[in-house]
């Protein structure tokens, strides 16, 4: 069986310096960082910000389009309401009750 090495607490290495530094400068420690992720996220999202504004300018160019041409010229006006009346009166005039049958020995005839 093998021994582990005995490395006493605080021995030093090569970013011993460094860390002694960041200790006394927190900059170093946290704002650095906290810029960096700063101006990395500001990018990124500026990036991800214009992607959503082509993708929506691309689609109102489409419906652009169809209005160029004129296909919406003997089209009438959608108004909900009148959509729900309608299908209200079609809805009572046009059903019949209908048994279906039941599956044998169920008890009901």
């Amino acid at each position: 069986m093998g021994t582990f090495q005995n490395k006493p607490y605080g021995q030093q290495n090569v970013f011993s310096p460094l860390a002694a530094q960041a200790k006394k400068k927190p900059f170093l420690y946290f704002g650095l960082p906290f810029l960096g992720i700063m101006v990395a996220g500001s990018f990124g999202l500026a990036q991800l910000t214009q992607t959503k504004f082509d993708h929506r300018d691309r689609r109102h160019t489409k419906v652009a389009k169809e209005d160029a041409l004129g296909m919406d010229k003997n089209r009438r006006k959608l108004s909900l309401q009148e959509e729900y009346f309608r299908l209200q009166a079609d809805a009572d005039d046009e059903w019949e009750q209908v048994r279906i049958q039941r599956p044998p020995g169920s008890g009901e005839k």
